[in-house]
């Protein structure tokens, strides 16, 4: 199992079909790094608790709203003009690395924060993804995607 967050990130954002439904979730109103950190939490055996949950969106919320979306959308408004122009193409390329930087940032605020609740907990620990997941996202087939690639991690990690 990874222990931190950022590389459970890593590993299970290079599944199959994961970036794509990552992709779809985000278009739905999903905070990436908040999915990716509902599936290690559970890889980790936390409870799931209103608490926690409500926890989690408070650190996610603002730096996704005064960072990380700025730079995206920075980046995504670049990306037509720099096909044609060399200069702008590199500073998109700059602005795509600070864009992953925060949200490496966030996700280690995330593993901070929850660091400090037990894991192997003997209650529901398979919550995370519902209740971090945005309501139309719930029943989506990306969700469903990220939840089996998930499972199929851990279990390749678990030697299953």
């Amino acid at each position: 199992m990874h222990t931190d967050l950022w590389n459970h990130a890593l590993a299970l954002y290079a599944r199959p079909g994961v970036e794509a439904a990552c992709l779809e979730l985000q278009a739905l109103g999903g905070d990436v790094c908040l999915l990716l950190c509902a599936t290690w939490l559970q890889v980790r055996g936390v409870a799931v608790r209103e608490q926690r949950v409500t926890v989690l969106r408070e650190i996610t919320e603002p730096w996704q709203r005064d960072v990380i979306k700025p730079l995206r959308c920075l980046r995504q408004q670049w990306q037509a003009a720099a096909q044609s122009d060399a200069q702008l193409a590199v500073l998109r390329e700059q602005v795509k690395v600070l864009e992953l930087q925060a949200e490496k940032a966030l996700l280690e605020r995330l593993q901070e924060r929850s660091r400090q609740w037990p894991v192997g907990a003997h209650e529901p620990t398979d919550g995370w993804l519902a209740r971090l997941a945005p309501d139309q996202a719930r029943h989506h087939d990306a969700l469903v995607e990220l939840r089996v690639a998930a499972a199929a991690l851990q279990d390749a990690e678990d030697g299953a």
